[in-house]
C-alpha cells in the first residue's frame, strides 16, 4: 500500500474520531441537565430538566456555583441570567427524592446537597452583578433559592410560586427564614406554614417578583438584556421597567390575598402556633377555618420550626439565616416527618403521612430547640 494511500486512510480515521468526538459533546450538552453559555454581555444559565420540571440536584448545582463565581470575575461579563427550559416550570424544587433515598441510608448527599445548595444560595445573595432570575413557570423550594435571592426576579402570568414544605415534613428552607419574614405584614408566616400557592402578577405584588412581564415577551427582554453593554443595576432595571408597563395581562386585578390581609395580619400575630390555631378557630370565617384546616395537615414538628425560623431570621442576616437552616435540614434529616412526608406526597401519594408527633402539644420546647443546636464543626460554613 502506498504512502499516499495511508495518509489518505490516516486522515478519514482522524476525521472519524474528531466527528465522533464532537457528536459525543454535542449529544452530552444536549443532555446536559445545566446549559452555561456566554451570549452578548451575559451568562446564561438554562436549567434543562424539563421532564422533572428543572427539579435541582447536586450535580447542576456544582456546575452553577463555580461558573458565577468565574463570571463574577470576568471583566467580559456584565450580567448573570438565570431561566428554565420546557415552558412549565423555572424549577419546581431540589431533587427531594434523591435526598430521601441518601438520608434513609445516612448517605452524605444529604448533607452535601444542603451545604452545597445553601452556600450557592449565599453567592446569588451576594452576587456582585446584576443576576436576573425568569421565574417563568413552577418556582417552588429549591427554585425560590435559585431566584428569590437575586437583584432581579422576573414573574409571568405562568409563575406558580409556593414552599409546601410543612406538607412534607421540612421547613421553607433555601434562606425562607430570610425573606418570608421581610414580606408585607404576616403574609411570609402565613405563607410559610400553609404552603398557599400565589401565581402570576400576585407573585409580583406580594413582593416575591421584583417585575412582572408577559411570558411571550422574555425572548426578546433577554435579547435586549443581552445586548446592553457593560449594564448597571440601573440599566438592567430601566429593561425591566420599560417591558412591564407593556404589560396589561390582569393590570389592575387586586392581590389575590387582599381581602384577607387584615386577617391574615391578625391572626398570625401570635406567640406559637397554638396560638395561631385557636385565633382561626374562634375567628371562624370561611378563609380562616380553610386556613386552620391545612394547617391541621402538616407536620407539627415542621410548623414549630418554621414559627420559630422566621421569628429569629426576622432579625438574621442571610448568611446566619442559611447557618441555621443547615441545622434544621439535617434535624430534618435525622427525624421521621420529612421521610414519612415524601413517601405519602411524592411516593405512595395516599395523601395520609402519620406524623410523629402526631399532635403539636407533643412537640415539645425541648425538640425544638434540638433542632436549632450547634452542629460543631459541621456547621455551614459561609
Amino acid at each position: 500500500m502506498s504512502v499516499t494511500v495511508l495518509r489518505s486512510n490516516f486522515r478519514q480515521r482522524s476525521l472519524c474520531r474528531l466527528l465522533a468526538v464532537q457528536q459525543h459533546l454535542m449529544s452530552s450538552q444536549a443532555g446536559s441537565d445545566i446549559l452555561l453559555e456566554r451570549s452578548g454581555c451575559a451568562g446564561v444559565i438554562t436549567l434543562n430538566r424539563p421532564k422533572a420540571l428543572n427539579a435541582l440536584n447536586l450535580s447542576m448545582i456544582r456546575q452553577i456555583y463555580p461558573q458565577l463565581k468565574k463570571w463574577e470575575k470576568d471583566p467580559e461579563t456584565s450580567i448573570v441570567i438565570i431561566k428554565g427550559t420546557g415552558g412549565k416550570a423555572f424549577c419546581a424544587g431540589g431533587d427531594i427524592r434523591a435526598v430521601t433515598d441518601a438520608g434513609k441510608v445516612g448517605d452524605r448527599l444529604s448533607q452535601d446537597f444542603f451545604r452545597e445548595e445553601y452556600i450557592l444560595n449565599n453567592a446569588i445573595g451576594t452576587y456582585q452583578k446584576p443576576y436576573v432570575a425568569l421565574i417563568d413557570g413552577i418556582t417552588m423550594g429549591g427554585g425560590v433559592g435559585l431566584s428569590v435571592h437575586g437583584r432581579f426576579r422576573v414573574a409571568t402570568e405562568k409563575t406558580v410560586f409556593a414552599m409546601p414544605e410543612t406538607g412534607i415534613g421540612l421547613f421553607p428552607d433555601v434562606g425562607g427564614g430570610y425573606f418570608l419574614p421581610r414580606l408585607q405584614g404576616k403574609l411570609g408566616l402565613f405563607l410559610a406554614l400553609t404552603g398557599f400557592r400565589i401565581k402570576g402578577r400576585d407573585v409580583h405584588q406580594a413582593g416575591v417578583a421584583s417585575h412582572f412581564v408577559d411570558s411571550e415577551k422574555l425572548p426578546s427582554l433577554e435579547k435586549d438584556l443581552v445586548q446592553l453593554k457593560t449594564p448597571s443595576d440601573t440599566d438592567v432595571a430601566g429593561v425591566l421597567n420599560s417591558y412591564q408597563a407593556q404589560s396589561k395581562l390582569d393590570d389592575g386585578k387586586p392581590f389575590i390575598l387582599a381581602e384577607h390581609m387584615d386577617q391574615i395580619n391578625r391572626l398570625f400575630e401570635a406567640s406559637s402556633v397554638e396560638d395561631i390555631m385557636q385565633k382561626l378557630n374562634e375567628h371562624g370565617s370561611p378563609f380562616a377555618l380553610k386556613q386552620l384546616e391545612t394547617l391541621k395537615k402538616m407536620s407539627p414538628t415542621s410548623l414549630k420550626i418554621t414559627f420559630r425560623q422566621l421569628q429569629d431570621g426576622a432579625s438574621m442576616s442571610l448568611q446566619e439565616v442559611l447557618v441555621m437552616e443547615y441545622r434544621l435540614s439535617q434535624a430534618c434529616m435525622r427525624g421521621h416527618d420529612f421521610y414519612e412526608g415524601v413517601r405519602a406526597v411524592l411516593i405512595d401519594r395516599d395523601q395520609s403521612p402519620k406524623w410523629k408527633p402526631a399532635v403539636l402539644e407533643e412537640v415539645t420546647g425541648d425538640l425544638v430547640d434540638g433542632c436549632f443546636k450547634s452542629l460543631g464543626s459541621n456547621d455551614l460554613k459561609l
